[in-house]
């Protein structure tokens, strides 16, 4: 059995307003994906790395993995339209080449800050339960609204998960998950675990992290210095 992280980076990142796709951006004069890169890198559980690659930065994001020592990647996979998609071809990617028994976690490129304890417990639950999704608890009230400007009704917290990545999957769970989307019309899920209910299937919860942060306006990246600068690392 191979634990594989298969690293989403197939955006384009249009709400971060930069040039660069904002995984390939460099903050403190390292590439975001390549801080992401290197917390599976290190994860003595992970054997495998495959990233799905924006088209046209392939060669940049080898080149960057050479650099960095990054010896797990082995895999380097076209990314599709959507996130779905993208998803997707690297699933079929890794059925021509591991076991269906192999775990896969799929993570966001622009997540990070991820940790080895996140990383671990996504793998455990993955292994007991055949899929695992990283959460947190909702600690914010949450607010219903129909006409997006005003709310005459709340719902529990209690009852919500803010979901995170990775989401792990035993490789033939997630494969059969997108052969069946196919069959039923679902082509741009939000995520792998929404992609799970939609088609009938309950999903199980593993441990996240306040600082797993994901990238995604200009804000998001002020965070994330401020939490590189005071990292005395888990990761």
């Amino acid at each position: 059995m191979t634990n594989i992280g298969l690293i989403i980076a197939g955006g384009v990142g249009a709400r971060m307003q930069q040039a660069v796709p904002k995984q390939f951006m460099t903050v403190l004069d390292k590439p975001v994906i390549i801080y992401t890169l290197e917390a599976f890198e290190k994860h003595p559980s992970i054997d495998v790395i495959a990233v799905v690659c924006l088209e046209g930065w392939d060669n940049i994001l080898a080149s960057y993995a050479k650099q960095y020592g990054i010896t797990k990647l082995k895999h380097i996979i076209p990314a599709g339209a959507v996130g779905q998609e993208s998803i997707k071809n690297g699933i079929m990617e890794l059925n021509k080449h591991y076991d269906e028994d192999s775990i896969v976690l799929i993570h966001d490129a622009i997540r990070p800050m991820v940790s080895r304890d996140v990383i671990s417990d996504c793998i455990a639950v993955t292994k007991q339960k055949g899929n695992a999704i990283v959460c947190i608890p909702c600690q914010e009230a949450m607010l219903e609204t129909i006409d997006k400007e005003s709310s005459s009704s709340s719902y529990p917290r209690d009852n919500l998960k803010r979901t995170q990545t990775p989401q792990g999957f035993k490789l033939k769970i997630i494969t059969d998950t997108h052969k069946k989307a196919a069959e039923m019309g679902i082509t741009n899920s939000v995520a792998s675990c929404t992609l799970m209910i939609e088609t009938g299937q309950t999903v199980y919860f593993s441990t996240g992290s306040e600082k797993n942060i994901k990238l995604t306006t200009p804000e998001d990246v002020e965070i994330f210095k401020a939490l590189l600068k005071g990292d005395n690392s888990d990761r």
